[in-house]
């Protein structure tokens, strides 16, 4: 339940939000929706909202559209319900939130705003509080999938699914070709660290009717990552026409192209910068491609379809094969990707 912790929302109708996301369980407040309403996902530390705070503090004075934090009446930032949960008020920003980008033209608004963001926040000195061990750490994401995959002494039936089914053996073959995939990848890991949103996939944009981009939303990754480690996540997203819950699909080239001009035409990238994005799409699917598997094994991080899927363990396995496959697809064409990155203006 809701802790009574801000006046603002009493009398308000609350109901569950039309784009909730996967991971914190999202309402509305209001009707027209003034307020959004969120339980936080435990993985997602108290002290994440410290962070949250001073970014988009920052771009506010920066004049970019951010939404904010809304202060219990006991001016903390956050509040608990009686069960320990954490709970947070933010403004709610008018808008459509869109699940692919349908076009080009979409991918150019979508970039151009993403370096907006960063060059507002060029200039801010913070540290973070909320840091998640690991969080887009490649090659640690790929040593916990060996592990979980192909422990010495697995349990006969495999490791027991939340739901009382066991990953099914084909999880293990699909381990192993995303640890193939990891194996036989190259590019560089080296970028240094800047401010970064941290998920950019583009519901996590807002935009206008007319598809321009307003805002950023789900805030709680908000890290220090290096650029190719954040529009490689971008890219991925962004450039998969078919979606997450498809299992064969094709990296998009003229999306990336788009993305790529709309980027530099406001902040031009560096050569290292250059060298790094050619690989990062696929660097980023592997990854999500090893998580989703993990998942598998672990049956307990990712939301799920119970509608479309038996299990969350089947849904997890449908999702990995599907970036997998977008993995693949992009190191095919990375020749074009790069080709991409070098028409355009550079610092």
């Amino acid at each position: 339940m809701i802790p009574d912790a801000w006046s603002a929302l009493r009398g308000l109708s609350i109901r569950p939000a039309a784009d909730a996301g996967l991971i914190n369980t999202t309402l509305v407040a209001g009707d027209p929706p003034r307020f959004v309403v969120q339980r936080v996902h435990p993985v997602f530390a108290p002290e994440v909202h410290h962070d949250i705070e001073a970014i988009t503090a920052h771009l506010a004075t920066r004049g970019l559209t951010t939404p904010r934090l809304v202060r219990a009446d006991d001016g903390a930032l956050w509040a608990r319900d009686e069960s320990g949960g954490v709970w947070r008020v933010m403004d709610f920003i008018p808008g459509r939130t869109l699940h692919r980008v349908s076009s080009p033209a979409l991918a150019r608004e979508a970039a151009a705003f993403v370096a907006r963001f960063h060059d507002a926040l060029d200039d801010l000195t913070h540290d973070y509080r909320h840091i998640r061990p690991g969080a887009h750490d490649t090659p640690l994401h790929m040593e916990r999938l060996r592990d979980i995959a192909f422990t010495d002494t697995p349990a006969p039936e495999g490791p027991p699914a939340r739901d009382g089914a066991p990953a099914p053996d084909d999880a293990r073959a699909l381990a192993e070709a995303i640890l193939d995939a990891w194996r036989t990848w190259h590019g560089r890991l080296d970028l240094p660290p800047r401010h970064c949103h941290g998920d950019l996939k583009i519901s996590n944009l807002r935009f206008t009717e007319d598809d321009r981009a307003l805002c950023l939303l789900d805030l709680d990754t908000l890290a220090s990552y290096p650029l190719d480690v954040e529009l490689g996540d971008a890219f991925r997203s962004w450039c998969n026409p078919t979606g997450e819950d498809v299992t064969d699909t094709q990296f998009d080239v003229p999306i990336f192209a788009a993305a790529v001009a709309g980027y530099t035409a406001v902040r031009p990238f560096t050569a290292e910068e250059r060298e790094a994005l050619g690989g990062a799409a696929e660097r980023i699917a592997l990854e999500l491609a090893a998580r989703f598997c993990r998942d598998a094994f672990d049956d307990r991080y990712f939301g799920w379809d119970p509608t479309r899927f038996p299990s969350r363990v089947a849904h997890n396995l449908h999702r990995a094969r599907g970036q997998l496959s977008l993995a693949l697809s992009a190191r095919r064409q990375r020749p074009l990707l790069e080709r991409a990155l070098l028409e355009h203006p550079r610092r």
